[in-house]
Order: structure tokens, then C-alpha cells, then sequence
């Protein structure tokens, strides 16, 4: 793994800890076993890791989803995929989504972080009517709302009263 590499793996797990706010260059360097000032040569700035941090989750995320038909074609619901993905997050890795925590910080976020997290928004809003479209879904638009507000709302509830009972609730 690269220090790049390792760099963006740390931010990530303070973001997914804490939120942005949850970690400064001199921090990660530290972790990383290099000079705070190498933390700029790869990131100039925060923002510039924020983004690129929020642009390799989504990417991460969107690949871990895959096809949607070739996941039907597997006789497994694309819905349910979905949901594993921020299951095994809370209940494995007892992380929330990285760019779930950005978005409730949305207001004071960088820009370009800002945009990344909307990216990740929008890709996953695509993905997702896509899927309730093939699930034969009246309205898929307003499903794939609410199976991405539900599963936010349910780990921010999970990881506030210290429970994962209430996820395993809200998804059954």
C-alpha cells in the first residue's frame, strides 16, 4: 500500500469515526509514519483529501453494488444487496457511511467535498430506482428515497443509542 494509499485509508477511518472535522494532516502523518508536511504533497489540501476520499468511496461503493441484472440474473434481489452493503458496514466494521456523516455536515464542508458527497448521493439514487424499475416497483423514484433515507436514518439511530437492534429492526 502506498502512503497515499495509507493516508486515505486513516481519513477514512477518523471521518467514519468522528466526521471531518476528526482529523487534521499532522494526525495522519503520525499514522502513516511520515513528516506532516508529506501529507501536502499528495493532499494540498484538507479539502482536497475530503473530496478524494468521498470519490473513492463512491466508487468503492458503486462497485461493491455491481450489475443490477446480473445480480437478478443470480436470483438475488438488488434491494437487498443494497442493504448488505450498510449492514455489514454497522454491524462488522461498527462504521457508519462515509459520505452519510459528510452529508449531515454538509453546510460546513469545502466545496469540492461537498460535491463529492452529492455525487455519492446521485449515483446511488440512480442505482437504486434502477433496481426498484426492475423489481417492478410503481414508482421506483420515490422507493430508492426511501430505502436510502431508511438505511442512513437507521445507522445514525444504531450508533446514537449505541444499539445495532433498531437497524436489524428497521431493515427487516
Amino acid at each position: 500500500m502506498s502512503k497515499r494509499e495509507e493516508l486515505l485509508k486513516a481519513a477514512e477511518d477518523k471521518v467514519r469515526a468522528g466526521g471531518y472535522s476528526n482529523f487534521s494532516f499532522r494526525e495522519l502523518a503520525n499514522e502513516v509514519g511520515i513528516k506532516s508536511a508529506s501529507v501536502h504533497y499528495h493532499f494540498p489540501t484538507k479539502a482536497d483529501l475530503g473530496a478524494e476520499l468521498a470519490h473513492q468511496y463512491t466508487n468503492a461503493f458503486l462497485e461493491a453494488l455491481g450489475n443490477i441484472n446480473e445480480i437478478k440474473a443470480q436470483g438475488k434481489n438488488p434491494i437487498d444487496v443494497y442493504t448488505g452493503i450498510f449492514k455489514s458496514a454497522l454491524l462488522t466494521d461498527n462504521k457508519m457511511c462515509l459520505c452519510g456523516l459528510l452529508g449531515a455536515q454538509n453546510e460546513s464542508l469545502p466545496e469540492k467535498v461537498q460535491l463529492e458527497v452529492k455525487r455519492f448521493f446521485n449515483k446511488n439514487l440512480t442505482w437504486l430506482t434502477a433496481a426498484h424499475t426492475a423489481n417492478g416497483e410503481a414508482n421506483p423514484e420515490h422507493a430508492a428515497i426511501m430505502t436510502v433515507s431508511l438505511l442512513e436514518g437507521a445507522m445514525m439511530i444504531s450508533k446514537a443509542l449505541n444499539d445495532h437492534s433498531y437497524f436489524k429492526l428497521a431493515t427487516q
